[in-house]
């Protein structure tokens, strides 16, 4: 048979339950649990009677049944006040647990907290060991933001859970989360946790109302004592790795590293760690830690995928493939999305027949749409231009959205096949029909450069960012032509520095703003910025600009090296082969 111990566990969850009623408007009354709730994983139990109350020996008259009846049809009828107050009143004349606890129900059901909190007063008056009550009474202070009356019953709470204190100390959070005063959470979890100076949970639930304060040191203290206490927790650890990224994520990866040094089996944070390191940018670093996760779960299809990416990333071809091919096999679950991450990983080959295979696999869903783009651009990379814009003519399309996608595709086809005209013709007529669409006004003002229609560029770049103030890469695309044109210097700077502001770490952004300093003759700003440019992308325009910055800095030889690199990737880069024209004419 459980303890009394395991009763009080079960109902502790009631609390949060309760909470909910307290603080959450409902469209529809919710019942109120009269029997105890089991946590989540438990499995049901017998659970110890109650010791039973005693009732006040009471003789039924035709009134105290009329008012009963009365309340409870109104009850019925929709009319909660005089439901809650007929029965209330019946509570307190009676002095029967039962009618309060009725009264209690129906006002938590109507959502009325102040004649909630009395009924449950009076409920816990005639019933004193009735857990539930206390509970109730608990949760409507708390929700009403009422701690320091909340406090005695919290106490009493906490004392009756018995050797399951711990688990209730885990669910404090849960209860005082939604408390805007998050200083006054944590004095009360100050002084909840007193007395229990050796558990973990009472300095984890200290920790945690430390952090939601910004007490970022104190947080620290509290979770370094839990891991004291209790070294091989790792929702502890976790937790002082949140605490530690929010102002460091180097610190965070120097305890992540140390903790799987000394925990080498602690799954859920060498996860986290994975994780972090990718977002740090850190892809070899990372890649190490999630093979060593594959070690330990063989055949998971999620993290064969992450090693996939991270390859692909890395530049590292072969084991990409074989990762993403092994998600296949290990059934992972968007198939689709694997599938285009192998065709880009072909592209990146430069094997546009394999990648096209990739993409025209995909199968009807959210990737379809994407992937048949993909494919068209790779009939045009195979000189099968007709092929391509034939095939991107017959996509059947859902939405605008859908049919500029396709526009934009096909223009793209047309721009690389220096079909400038008619490129700019089918975005000319597309605005006609879709004249705020930001894509479309982007395009043709990249295409307009290309037809000598330099009045348009701008016109529809203002356009543009009228219509979309956010949109970085037209501040970009308006300051680059007038720096590449040399003309209103101030203002392209002007321009790019607000593009800069909206996307901070865009390469294209920052080759941008490199290539107008060097024009307005601040070649020393221009090349730190350059160099990170292209250290972020090695693109052969980026290294058309950072090669010239370089060249009139008199640093030739390390120039031309950058050039020679970058031309042989992109042969046919017409800016690269322009600049090394003017300057190594043959």
């Amino acid at each position: 048979m459980p303890s009394k111990m395991n009763f009080r566990f079960a109902l502790f969850p009631l609390l949060l339950t309760l909470l909910g009623c307290a603080q959450q408007p409902a469209k529809q009354p919710v019942a109120v649990p009269v029997a105890p709730v089991v946590a989540a994983e438990a499995k049901p139990v017998a659970l110890p009677a109650k010791p039973a109350v005693e009732l006040p020996k009471l003789n039924l008259t035709a009134q105290m049944l009329y008012q009963f009846l009365a309340s409870e049809i109104a009850a019925q009828r929709g009319q909660p006040a005089l439901a809650v107050g007929g029965i209330l009143d019946l509570a307190k004349s009676t002095r029967d647990p039962r009618l309060a606890r009725r009264a209690t129900e129906l006002a938590l059901q109507a959502r009325m907290e102040g004649p909630a909190l009395e009924a449950a007063r009076l409920w816990l008056i005639l019933d004193p060991s009735e857990v539930r009550a206390r509970q109730t009474i608990t949760a409507l202070l708390v929700g009403g933001g009422h701690l320091g009356e909340a406090k005695v019953h919290l106490e009493r709470l906490l004392a009756d859970e018995g050797n399951n204190v711990g688990s209730a100390f885990l669910s404090l959070h849960q209860v005082l989360v939604r408390q805007a005063n998050k200083a006054a959470v944590l004095a009360l979890v100050d002084e909840l946790s007193k007395p229990y100076p050796q558990l973990p949970e009472a300095h984890f639930a200290l920790a945690q109302a430390a952090w939601a304060a910004e007490r970022d040191e104190q947080a620290l203290r509290e979770i370094a004592e839990v891991l004291r206490l209790r070294p091989d927790w790792e929702m502890a650890a976790l937790f002082q790795g949140q605490i530690l990224q929010r102002t460091s994520a180097a610190q965070a990866l120097d305890f992540f590293k140390d903790y799987l040094e000394s925990y080498p089996k602690a799954l859920d944070i060498r996860l986290t760690y994975a994780r972090l390191l990718v977002a740090e940018k850190r892809y070899g670093d990372a890649r190490i830690q999630f093979e060593k996760l594959l070690a330990n779960f063989p055949g998971n299809a999620e993290v064969s995928v992450a090693l996939g990416l991270l390859s692909l990333q890395l530049h590292d071809f072969d084991k990409a493939e074989l990762y993403l091919k092994q998600a296949l096999v290990e059934k992972y679950r968007d198939p689709n999305a694997v599938r285009m991450y192998l065709g880009q990983l072909e592209e990146e080959r430069q094997r546009y027949r394999e990648a096209a295979a990739w993409y025209v696999s995909v199968t009807p869903g959210e990737h379809q749409l994407v992937a048949q783009l993909k494919y068209a651009a790779m009939l045009a990379k195979l000189n099968r231009t007709p092929d391509a814009l034939q095939y991107l003519r017959q996509i059947n399309v859902q939405s605008n959205q859908q049919r500029v996608q396709v526009i934009i595709a096909e223009a793209q086809i047309l721009r690389a096949a220096k079909a400038y005209q008619e490129a700019y013709d089918l975005l000319t007529k597309a605005l006609e029909k879709l004249p705020n669409y930001p894509d479309l006004l982007y395009d043709r003002a990249m295409v307009a450069e290309k037809v000598g229609r330099l009045d348009t560029l701008e016109q529809d770049l203002r356009k543009l960012i009228q219509i979309k103030p956010d949109y970085a890469h037209a501040y970009n695309a308006l300051g680059y032509t007038l720096a590449v044109r040399g003309e209103r210097l101030d203002e392209a700077a002007q321009l790019i520095e607000k593009a800069l502001q909206l996307t901070p770490d865009d390469p294209f952004i920052m080759d941008s703003m490199g290539w107008v300093y060097f024009r307005q003759g601040a070649a020393d700003k221009a090349l730190p910025l350059l160099r990170r440019a292209y250290a972020e992308r090695p693109d052969p325009e980026i290294a058309a600009h950072l090669g010239e910055v370089l060249w009139s800095q008199g640093s030739r030889e390390e120039a031309d090296k950058l050039w020679q690199s970058s031309l042989k990737e992109n042969p046919d880069n017409e800016v690269l082969l322009d600049v090394i024209k003017r300057f190594k004419p043959q």
